[in-house]
């Protein structure tokens, strides 16, 4: 079956799993990130055909998430590491991680943890303003529309939602800007 890309939705997250969406692309980045990468482990590790993960490494060197390093000359030999792309990927893997914890976790708990090894203790990844560093809830936040924001396929209602709550007040003061979304929505309405 072929998937729909997202790559033309207005939408970051859209963008982002139109690449990630994939669980075994996921999988192959937990593994590369905590440090599995060589093609014969992450075959092993993952129990992936040799064909699938061949595709999924090749596309992730061609988005430039990964980098192909040689590690051996003779027979040449190569392995998979995290660009600066590939390595700002872990946060969202630890939020994924941690839904996962709390949501699919086992009676016996979840299968891993993770040490923060500035202060040795054992850490429970959380998304945090970076302004006043408290946590972000659904409860607690307002989408509103970006400078890239447009009405089209995968934001039909998202997009006029999003510059109706600017209009009506909730906006980020003077730095917001809903035009883009705004335009979209009076010429497609």
């Amino acid at each position: 079956m072929t998937r729909t890309p997202l790559s033309d939705v207005a939408c970051s997250i859209a963008r982002a799993t139109d690449l990630f969406g994939d669980a075994w692309t996921a999988l192959i980045m937990r593994d590369v990130l905590i440090g599995i990468r060589r093609f014969d482990e992450l075959a092993e590790d993952l129990g992936l055909s040799r064909k699938v993960l061949a595709a999924r490494l090749a596309r992730l060197v061609e988005e430039g998430v990964l980098t192909r390093e040689r590690y051996q000359v003779s027979p040449p030999r190569e392995e998979y590491v995290a660009t600066e792309k590939g390595r700002e990927l872990y946060p969202v893997l630890l939020a994924l991680m941690a839904w996962g914890d709390k949501w699919y976790a086992e009676t016996a708990g979840p299968p891993a943890r993770i040490r923060h090894d500035a202060c040795g203790h054992a850490a429970t990844p959380v998304v945090t303003c970076h302004a006043c560093r408290e946590p972000l809830t659904v409860a607690d936040t307002t989408q509103l529309p970006g400078p890239g924001g447009r009405v089209g396929p995968g934001t039909r209602l998202l997009g006029p939602l999003l510059a109706a709550r600017e209009a009506e007040g909730k906006g980020l003061g003077p730095t917001a800007t809903a035009e883009p979304v705004e335009k979209a929505a009076r010429s497609s309405g």
